[in-house]
């Protein structure tokens, strides 16, 4: 059921606290923790402790929540000095999404160009 949390899913995991990883914020909806294979010197992912598949599904859902991971990115760019970040919601297994919980990555500490890869 959309919201709960789901015994296969490692960011329900890391939520749990049965997961390891960096956290460097957490809120009453949200935690944010350092990407295992970063793309640049700052790359931190913001996750919604409830479980919903994508960032569309979580704002159909729980819209606060969905404010609340861009609100937590803009703390983590805060926090790491940047001037220049970029959020990146992927959806689909087309856009690169592997991990089937909302999650934002926050990027930056390096030139960003665009078009992205």
């Amino acid at each position: 059921m959309a919201g709960e949390p789901q015994d296969d899913c490692l960011f329900c995991k890391i939520v749990a606290g049965h997961v390891p990883a960096t956290i460097v914020r957490e809120t009453d909806t949200t935690v944010a923790f350092r990407d295992i294979n970063p793309q640049a010197p700052t790359h931190v992912l913001v996750i919604p402790k409830v479980h919903y598949e994508n960032a569309a599904e979580l704002a159909a859902g729980e819209p606060a929540v969905a404010a609340d991971i861009l609100r937590e990115a803009q703390a983590v760019a805060d926090e790491d000095k940047l001037d220049s970040y970029r959020i990146v919601f992927n959806t689909g297994s087309g856009a690169g999404q592997t991990v089937w919980h909302t999650h934002a990555h926050v990027i930056g500490g390096r030139g960003l160009q665009w078009p992205p890869g």
